[in-house]
């Protein structure tokens, strides 16, 4: 399906305009020349910077905004395709023809992903993040942003095929609440999978003591900070070549010091780890914890996928 000829389209495609409605009051939208209004509340959301907005600030999420706009198209590259498929196990064959939700898109890594296996879909993104989708994918037909905040999606119920988030929902104030919020919006039969944090090995232990200090910092300084794992690489690759004591003080500091540190690639080992020590929330879960969500909103099917904690389920048709 192409974008709808009629001028106030606001470039969203028809299909996905069947089923915007308002965040607040859950009211059918009309395009207007500059967004979208409720025919019910009269509530606005503009269209500015290429993408509508149905929030009115970052909130807890600018340290996102900061990140992805700053590493703009990082890791937009054959392993985007990988990751997608071991995070989720969707298939390109199942999902060709349908319409996907992308739960905090960021750049709009897996948006391009998903878009290539031929189906529509839709990224949301609480932060700024989601200027840098817009632009990423301006030239992608199946693609729509729009920022926009799980806790108050601006769609229709039961309106997606498929819905994932990969690595997103352990970054909002109550984790189990997100995703119970996404199942409302999965059709009968649709499919949902998510990737959270583990809790089963303990090595940011560390890490949870120095972010109550980071997670509050701004993020110009917390960046600035970030470029201690720059230098550190070297540090560590030198200590590991000395025998017998130079592996275990690598894998002291490592410890105490909790650092991304294997990549070779300097700019992402500052991205990786600005990116764990600013978020404000950051939970870790179990497979059990995550099944009893999952069982709980009826879901069956349920699948471990991948690298923990990952999890596919699908909506009952009846």
């Amino acid at each position: 399906m192409t974008y709808a000829a009629d001028p106030l389209s606001l470039g969203v495609p028809e299909d996905v305009r069947a089923i915007l409605r308002c965040p607040t009051c859950h009211g059918t939208l009309d395009s207007q020349s500059e967004g979208f209004s409720c025919r019910t509340c009269g509530k606005s959301f503009p269209q500015t910077g290429g993408l509508t907005r149905f929030v009115d600030a970052q909130y807890y999420a600018q340290s996102f905004g900061f990140q992805w706009h700053r590493y703009a198209d990082s890791r937009w590259d054959q392993e985007s395709d990988i990751t997608f498929a071991r995070k989720t196990g969707f298939s390109p064959k199942d999902m060709a023809g349908k319409l996907v939700l992308d739960v905090g898109c960021g750049t709009g890594r897996f948006v391009d992903v998903v878009t290539r296996y031929g189906a529509r879909t839709v990224g949301i993104d609480l932060s700024a993040a989601a200027e840098v989708a817009a632009r990423n994918l301006k030239d992608r037909e199946l693609a729509t942003i729009f920022q926009a905040d799980v806790f108050n999606l601006p769609f229709a119920p039961e309106s997606f095929d498929f819905i994932y988030s990969i690595g997103v929902l352990h970054h909002t104030p109550d984790c189990e609440k997100a995703f119970k919020t996404l199942t409302t919006f999965l059709k009968p039969g649709g499919q949902i999978a998510i990737w959270l944090y583990s809790a089963y090995n303990k090595w940011y232990r560390f890490s949870d003591i120095y972010r109550k200090v980071t997670s509050r910092m701004s993020a110009r300084s917390l960046h600035a900070l970030c470029q201690l794992a720059g230098p550190f690489y070297y540090i560590h690759r030198g200590l590991r070549r000395i025998p017998l004591v130079g592996r275990p003080i690598s894998a002291g500091i490592k410890t105490v010091l909790p650092l991304t540190l294997d990549d070779p690639n300097w700019d992402y080992r500052v991205l990786a780890t600005f990116d764990w020590y600013s978020p404000k929330y950051q939970s870790k879960h179990t497979y059990e914890e995550v099944f009893g969500w999952f069982e709980s909103c009826g879901l069956v099917d349920l699948h471990v996928i991948g690298p923990p904690v990952a999890v596919r389920g699908r909506k009952p048709r009846s």
